[in-house]
């Protein structure tokens, strides 16, 4: 039985729990309250994903370093795979934001896209995309298929474009993957869009290696390969849109699209084609880490 004193005691140890309870039960967070303030992200981490591909998980780093500077939460979720692993993930919420290529991430949700120069395949890939997600502005960077020369070759023939291939007087082979020669792009496109008639060779993995060593004088080429830049090789520029645009594009969560738009904005701003490359090339030349690499990018460019 309790005694009178006993009761007392157990009044107290219930009407303190009642407090407890009250309190736990309050809507308001002094934690997230406190980051709600001063123009920083309220309380919201921003999930950043990468394919499994050096390039792109680059990309992704320099998001995340970026946002962390500006003072944003981030998880990294980085090397996923490919678009069918993390394209439900984005549309689900649970990856925010994604360092993404405008024509590939076109084709998959619209295949029979005809749009293929940058402001065209930019302008259909946000009527493309789901509700629930949007895109940032995208780059000068890409990293899609191109014919590319040699600067010796360039030099000697004035070539910018691919249309000044169709005055270059010696005979032109075109070197490549084997399939590129039923691709729409391939030897007949060229000779459609440009009016540039070649002889195709297969060179497969070995193509710029064919093309520094004069077996081919044209070669299809990724413009965002680092041989690029440490082979002296010149991407042709492509007025026809004779190829799907490639840029890197952000695309993130609309949800927070606003509140992250102008710190990613301004990497887009800064990764020019030569800056892609000259990064790809910190990673498989001097053997640098994704860590290192985005850091020293957004130190050269002020965005840190």
């Amino acid at each position: 039985m309790f005694t009178a004193k006993k009761r007392l005691a157990f009044g107290a140890a219930i009407a303190a729990s009642a407090v407890l309870v009250l309190a736990g039960c309050s809507s308001s967070n002094p934690l997230e309250e406190e980051s709600a303030g001063g123009g920083e992200p309220a309380g919201d981490t921003i999930v950043i994903g990468s394919q499994d591909y050096y390039s792109n998980e680059i990309i992704a780093e320099i998001y995340a370093q970026a946002l962390e500077g500006a003072g944003f939460e981030v998880e990294r979720q980085f090397t996923i795979g490919q678009r069918d692993a993390y394209i439900p993930e984005l549309e689900s919420g649970a990856i925010t934001l994604f360092p993404e290529y405008t024509g590939n991430l076109l084709q998959f949700f619209d295949p029979e896209t005809e749009a293929r120069t940058s402001e065209d395949v930019y302008a259909a890939l946000q009527d493309a995309l789901p509700e629930n997600l949007t895109v940032l502005d995208q780059a000068e960077a890409s990293d899609q298929d191109s014919y590319t020369v040699t600067a010796e070759f360039a030099e000697a023939n004035g070539l910018t474009t691919i249309a000044d291939l169709a005055n270059v007087t010696e005979p032109l082979t075109l070197g490549g993957p084997p399939e590129l020669a039923e691709r729409p792009y391939g030897p007949a496109g060229l000779a459609e869009t440009y009016g540039v008639e070649v002889t195709f060779s297969a060179t497969g993995a070995t193509t710029v290696e064919s093309l520094v060593a004069g077996a081919v004088n044209v070669a299809n080429v990724f413009t965002a390969d680092p041989m690029i830049q440490t082979q002296d090789l010149v991407v042709l520029e492509d007025p026809e849109g004779l190829f799907l645009a490639s840029n890197v594009v952000p695309v993130v969560n609309a949800d927070v699209a606003d509140e992250i738009a102008d710190v990613i904005n301004a990497v887009s701003a800064a990764l020019t084609a030569d800056a892609l490359v000259a990064l790809n090339v910190q990673s498989t030349e001097e053997m640098m880490s994704p860590d290192d690499i985005a850091a020293a990018f957004l130190e050269e460019n002020g965005l840190l």
